[in-house]
């Protein structure tokens, strides 16, 4: 179920406090609704009642698609967790070995995530992907490598009939987008497969380009 709460914030154009609903879980089973809000940010979005402005409302949520058995824990960074936290999601952890379970530290890796596994896909692969694609972008780039190695590259879909693996990633000020051939994904999956060490740590793990990091250099 999902379990709604009212917090404070204050609205970052005219200042004026104001209390807002936020999801400290989210069941898509129960009300499926709330996945597409998740996936175009609109659950994380709250309008000001004073002026108009739109703001971004950075919480602590529990994503949980029981169909697909996902469970993502949302903790924004510089979040403060409540006593005991910690420890009961080591719990919940520990019953749900059957899970994928992932930890995030913001409201875009919790989208991506979410797109990620409804499109039937491996994170931990599609990092490795990111990887791939990145070390070849700056063979072709070498005069950009160093920002092409901070960009945070970000799976959006599958596109077209030949499943081709769509991302986006912020660069000189714009957004743009790549596509990469399903190819590298088998490829890159093969590579898992052929290195078990190469795996997440129990639990809720964080998957991103810092774990693969551990691996790869």
């Amino acid at each position: 179920m999902a379990f709604v709460r009212e917090i404070s914030a204050r609205c970052t154009s005219c200042g004026e406090p104001h209390s807002i609903q936020t999801y400290g879980s989210i069941n898509v089973a129960e009300d499926p609704s709330l996945k597409e809000k998740v996936k175009n940010g609109s659950l994380f979005v709250w309008e000001c009642p004073h002026c108009g402005q739109l703001n971004l409302a950075k919480y602590t949520t529990l994503y949980h698609d029981p169909e697909n058995k996902v469970m993502i824990w949302l903790l924004p960074t510089g979040e403060v967790l409540d006593p005991g936290t910690e420890s009961r999601m080591e719990s919940v952890a520990m019953e749900l070995d059957d899970y994928t379970l992932r930890r995030v530290d913001d409201i875009g890796s919790l989208i991506e995530k979410v797109n990620i596994f409804d499109a039937d896909l491996n994170d931990m692969v599609i990092e490795m992907c990111k990887y791939v694609t990145k070390m070849e972008l700056c063979e072709k780039t070498p005069e950009k490598r160093a920002e092409i190695l901070a960009a945070p590259f970000k799976f959006y879909r599958l596109d077209g009939a030949d499943s081709e693996i769509r991302m986006s990633f912020p660069m000189d000020g714009n957004m743009h987008g790549i596509n990469i051939g399903f190819n590298v994904y088998e490829d890159c999956s093969g590579i898992l497969r052929r290195n078990p060490s190469i795996r997440p740590e129990t639990g809720f793990a964080r998957i991103d380009s810092e774990w693969l990091g551990k691996f790869f250099r």
